[in-house]
């Protein structure tokens, strides 16, 4: 039976259908991850293993996209895990918010990932929290696992996936679980300076290479920024100053 939970949240059955949508939304384009995984020269067996074992999507396709140009293992291994740093913090979040047992907190940190992170911390309270964090990992995990299978045994299948087209899945289904994520104007402001970093080194940098230098964007705009909010700071203040003195006469 639905319950309220704790802190004036949704229903149960509202956060397990919340949840379950997201889990299936996203879960089904792990299809789209076995097909590039099969294309980049991976087999079935490896593309199974890095669903199971590292579980995050984007660092998926960032690793299977760079071998697929002709990048070296280890340098596309290094931009993937660089992409999946964000999950620690939402772990510190997510901590916080959903306060498990220290002998469930190793099997959970495994499903530590922006869309179990993001509708936990959209609920009120601790029991919608851990049920909407359950239900899209749990989910999402099963779906996302199936559907890689399915896909890198459909590529093995159809041949080469260039043919047909499918190597562009990847990086359509990667920009389509960024673009929501960007909602201030500094993080849009990150996305397209990386884009130009990454196009424009992109024909003198080995393969792989143009992806980790565009994460400079990130301290440019931080710097930037923190200049700009310098100057606004020092404008309040002259500006303080000045009606301070107008009072004064």
């Amino acid at each position: 039976m639905a319950s309220d939970g704790d802190g004036g949240g949704k229903p149960d059955a509202v956060v397990v259908r919340d949840a379950l949508g997201v889990g299936v939304a996203v879960g089904l384009s792990g299809f789209a991850f076995g097909v590039t995984s099969a294309g980049s020269g991976l087999s079935v067996w490896q593309t199974c293993a890095l669903s199971l074992l590292v579980f995050t999507g984007a660092s998926q396709f960032a690793l299977v996209g760079a071998l697929a140009a002709g990048g070296n293992p280890l340098t596309a291994a290094a931009g993937a895990f660089f992409l999946g740093v964000r999950n620690a913090f939402y772990g510190l979040r997510l901590s916080q918010a959903l306060a498990l047992p220290r002998a469930v907190r190793p099997f959970a940190a495994h499903g530590v990932i922006d869309e179990t992170a993001a509708v936990a911390l959209a609920q009120h309270g601790r029991r919608g929290a851990r049920i909407g964090f359950a239900v899209t990992g749990v989910s999402l995990y099963v779906l996302w696992n199936l559907t890689t299978l399915l896909g890198a045994l459909g590529a093995e299948a159809i041949g080469d996936t260039d043919a047909w087209g499918l190597d562009a899945a990847g990086p359509a289904v990667f920009l389509a679980l960024l673009a929501p994520m960007l909602r201030t104007a500094a993080e849009r402001a990150v996305a397209g300076l990386a884009v130009l970093l990454g196009l424009g080194l992109l024909p003198v940098l080995p393969a792989g290479v143009p992806a980790l230098a565009a994460a400079l964007a990130v301290p440019a705009v931080l710097y930037l920024e923190g200049r700009r909010a310098a100057r606004r700071g020092d404008d309040g203040r002259s500006g303080d100053a000045g009606g301070a003195g107008e009072g004064e006469r």
